[in-house]
C-alpha cells in the first residue's frame, strides 16, 4: 500500500515547523546550523498563503507522476509501484521538464539551477517506520501519514453521504 501526506488546512497557523524540519532534513544539516547558513533553500515541502488562509503544500506522490514520465535521464524515479517518487541529483540535469510538468508545484530547481528537488516522503525515516519529518514536526496535526487506500475509502463514502444528504433535500 502507497502512503500519503494529509493535510487538514483548518490546523495550519503557519508556523512554519514542517518546512524547516524539511530542509534541514534534506540538506542533511544538524539542527545546530544556523538557518542564516541558506539550510531552508533545501525545503521539498512550503505554506503558502490562499486568501488569509495557511496551506501546507507537500508533494502528492502521484500515481501516474508528471514529473516521472517527463524526465530525460531517470533522475527522477521509484524503487517500487507503490513507493514514493524520488530525485536522483547526480543523474539530473536540470532541464526543468519535471519542474514544468508538477501541476503542484512542488518540484522546483534548487537556487545554482543545476539540480531539481522534490520530496521524497522521507523515504529512509518510511523504511525504519517512522514518518516523515515535515509530518512528526507539525504540533498541530495539519500533516498526517496515511495509507491512500484508507484515505480515497473515506473520501468516497464522505462524497456519498453529502450526495444521499443533497438528494434528502431535494424530495
Amino acid at each position: 500500500m502507497s502512503k500519503v501526506i494529509v493535510v487538514d488546512v483548518g490546523k495550519c497557523y503557519a508556523c512554519l515547523g514542517c518546512v524547516v524540519e524539511c530542509a534541514y532534513k534534506q540538506a542533511g544539516a544538524g539542527e545546530e546550523v544556523s538557518l542564516a547558513t541558506g539550510v531552508l533553500e533545501h525545503a521539498a515541502c512550503a505554506v503558502m498563503a490562499v486568501g488569509s488562509e495557511p496551506v501546507p503544500l507537500v508533494c502528492n506522490h502521484c500515481e501516474d507522476a508528471p514529473c516521472l514520465t517527463v524526465c530525460p535521464t531517470t533522475a527522477i524515479h521509484r524503487t517500487s509501484e507503490a513507493g514514493p517518487v524520488l530525485m536522483d541529483e547526480d543523474r539530473c540535469i536540470g532541464c526543468k521538464a519535471c519542474v514544468m510538468a508538477c501541476p503542484f508545484g512542488m518540484v522546483r530547481l534548487r537556487h545554482n539551477g543545476n539540480t531539481a528537488i522534490k520530496c521524497d516522503l522521507c523515504a529512509d525515516r518510511l523504511a525504519r517506520g517512522e514518518s516523515p519529518s515535515c509530518v512528526e514536526a507539525c504540533v498541530t496535526g495539519a500533516l498526517e501519514l496515511r495509507e491512500l487506500d484508507d484515505v480515497v475509502a473515506e473520501t468516497r463514502a464522505r462524497a456519498g453521504a453529502m450526495l444521499l444528504a443533497g438528494l434528502g433535500r431535494q424530495q
